[in-house]
């Protein structure tokens, strides 16, 4: 008995040790358990006979611990604790630790500057030594900012580094513009280390401010430099290293802000040049170097695409720098191109429509986020087809210009279907409208036979397009194909009854001309001549309105279509109110009661064919009202 009970006391101090080592170890892993309520344990009390292994040891041995112990046979349940939010900056915070440190970079700046004039002016210090020590200080500045980014004042340290290295920028172009110390060879390669280095500090610091750094001095670098002088070839080619670079460089870290900077240094750059040095006889060489620029930053969505998961403004950058790189690229060639050749710069918008073709096929093999890489994708697609549109009016004329767009929505609208993509029927859509737009608003026919001219042939490549259209979207279920479905056919009516309008116009217009008011001819027989071809005329259009209307309730009836009925009863109404209200008191007896006599009879037949109920529209409604009973 004596020994089972110095057994069962040394059980209880080996599970006490042990239950007080893993408390603290949880302690230091910053671990809690969970209170086991509804298992609380109780207190172990001797007793004569052997107690379980289980059983919790009392309280005098176990240590004080923040939870209740739990049998060891059953685990306890832990939870890592969440980690502590992030207070967030308060105004006082961000005030001194961000703002007072620029303004008191700045200041010191400022009395720095004071006293170098001062000294300066007083002659102290020579140019050589005034240049040595803007060199220096730049060099100090910069290794001094280390020593802050070493102890986590990150901020402060690039700080202090964009100081240093604006001195070292500054001190170079004094020491050739101001003072002529260096010849510019040197100076230039100078400025290209400072950027190198800047560079290379960026990459091993993971610092994408510092490669913003080097990237804005790169830039600044030949406007310090200039002399005025034209320097086309060694211009662009260093603005052609120094994008490349870029390139490089972001295809190894997520850094697109550098992708914009370096585009907007470049196009800077560009205009400033153009706008002062260039002329016709170098349209070769400018056209070439802006290709080169150009192919740089159309594949660079390609290259700096990132997952899923990044800022919308940083995901949202690479579609919108493709779209204004295209949109720039061919407003520079428009400027240089276009005034030598028009079809050459129609061939070169067809050319970049094949390039963006190409890109967008290449976008889905090289990127991994898959809504980036939609997103890309259509909007090349949309350059593509939008520089297919601009190349239509920059080579062809007139009327051709309205038959193009015509057909690219045609060809559109027949790839759309055939890869099932409503994107490119959006763009069929837009170019059917723009031919719609030009063909009624700004087309100018000069017809010298009836039907076979290219007014009726335009008209008819627009009807058959519409038609094209109607078809396609019919034969869709969904809601949207069956509003432009509805509206292509409406579209479609009212186009052929203008052509067939105008054409009838275009008849009594030539009838008119023997008629007209001459030295030979009295005017009052000229007059009455006109006006009898003008009732002819306007009798014309009833007829041809009424014989329209007639063939399209015909062709309802027959398809069994209610929305062609509805388009004829919209059409004889119409036809209606120009009998009742312009015929009656405008045309002669005898066209008078031919309008009414036609008219009436059509509208006889129709109201008859409604009675006889040949469609079973009346047991169609029954059949509706009792359904919706």
């Amino acid at each position: 008995m004596d020994k089972s009970q110095s057994d069962l006391e040394a059980i209880r101090h080996l599970l006490a040790e042990l239950t007080a080592r893993v408390y603290r170890i949880e302690q230091k892993l910053g671990m809690q358990a969970q209170v086991a309520v509804s298992h609380p344990v109780p207190r172990q009390e001797a007793h004569p006979e052997p107690q379980p292994v289980s059983s919790a040891p009392p309280d005098s041995t176990v240590p004080k611990a923040p939870y209740p112990l739990v049998s060891p046979a059953v685990s306890p349940a832990r939870s890592t604790p969440r980690p502590a939010s992030q207070p967030e900056i308060d105004l006082e915070s961000r005030i001194g630790s961000h703002w007072l440190n620029r303004i008191g970079i700045t200041a010191l700046l400022i009395g720095i500057s004071y006293f170098l004039k001062f000294a300066f002016d007083n002659n102290w210090i020579g140019p050589a030594g005034r240049v040595a020590i803007g060199l220096m200080a730049g060099i100090g500045v910069v290794v001094w900012s280390e020593r802050f980014r070493v102890k986590g004042y990150q901020a402060f340290s690039y700080s202090l580094k964009a100081v240093g290295i604006g001195a070292l920028y500054l001190s170079l172009w004094a020491a050739f513009q101001v003072y002529s110390l260096v010849p510019s060879g040197v100076a230039f390669v100078m400025m290209m280390a400072v950027t190198a280095a800047t560079a290379a500090m960026a990459l091993a610091q993971d610092a994408q401010i510092l490669a913003a750094f080097a990237l804005a001095g790169g830039f600044s670098t030949p406007l310090l430099l200039s002399t005025g002088q034209n320097r086309e070839v060694d211009l662009f080619s260093y603005v052609l290293l120094l994008d490349v670079a870029t390139l490089a460089l972001v295809s190894f870290r997520p850094w697109r802000r550098l992708l914009v900077m370096s585009y907007a240094g470049t196009l800077l750059l560009y205009v400033g040049w153009y706008s002062r040095f260039y002329t016709q006889n170098q349209l070769g060489l400018t056209l070439g170097f802006a290709s080169l620029l150009f192919a740089i930053f159309a594949i660079a969505p390609l290259v700096t695409l990132q997952p899923e998961g990044e800022p919308a403004l940083l995901a949202s950058s690479p579609p919108v720098l493709a779209f204004i790189n295209a949109g720039v690229f061919f407003l520079q060639a428009y400027a240089m191109v276009e005034e030598v050749d028009k079809t050459r710069m129609a061939w070169f918008a067809l050319v970049l429509a094949a390039i963006y073709i190409f890109l967008s096929r290449q976008v889905h093999a090289r990127t991994t986020n898959a809504e980036a890489s939609q997103i890309l994708y259509y909007l090349h697609l949309a350059v593509a087809i939008g520089f297919i549109t601009i190349a239509i009016p920059i080579r062809l004329d007139a009327h051709w210009i309205t038959i193009g767009w015509f057909v690219e929505a045609a060809v559109l609208l027949w790839v759309a279907n055939r890869i099932e993509s409503d994107f490119l029927n959006v763009f069929a859509l837009g170019a059917l409208a723009l031919g719609v737009v030009r063909l009624l608003a700004f087309d100018n026919f000069v017809s010298t036979q009836l039907i076979f001219n290219m007014r009726m042939a335009t008209y008819s490549v627009a009807v058959a397009v519409l038609a094209i259209v109607a078809w396609y979207a019919s034969q869709r279920g969904d809601e949207y194909a069956r509003s432009v479905a509805a509206a292509a056919m409406v579209s479609l009516n009212v186009l052929a009854l203008i052509a067939l309008t105008r054409e009838v116009s275009d008849y009594f217009t030539w009838q008119m001309t023997p008629y007209r008011p001459t030295a030979s001819r009295h005017w009052q027989t000229a007059y009455n001549d006109l006006r009898r071809v003008q009732i002819e005329r306007d009798f014309t259009y009833s007829a041809l309105w009424m014989a329209y209307g007639a063939m399209l309730m015909i062709i309802g009836f027959v398809r069994t279509s209610a929305f062609v009925r509805w388009q004829a009863l919209v059409l004889i109404a119409a036809t209606i109110v120009k009998v009742f209200v312009y015929d009656v008191s405008e045309l002669d007896r005898q066209y008078r009661i031919i309008s009414f006599i036609v008219l009436g009879a059509l509208l006889l037949a129709i109201s008859f064919v409604y009675q006889r109920d040949w469609l079973k529209l009346s047991a169609k409604h029954k059949a509706t009202v009792k359904g919706s009973a």
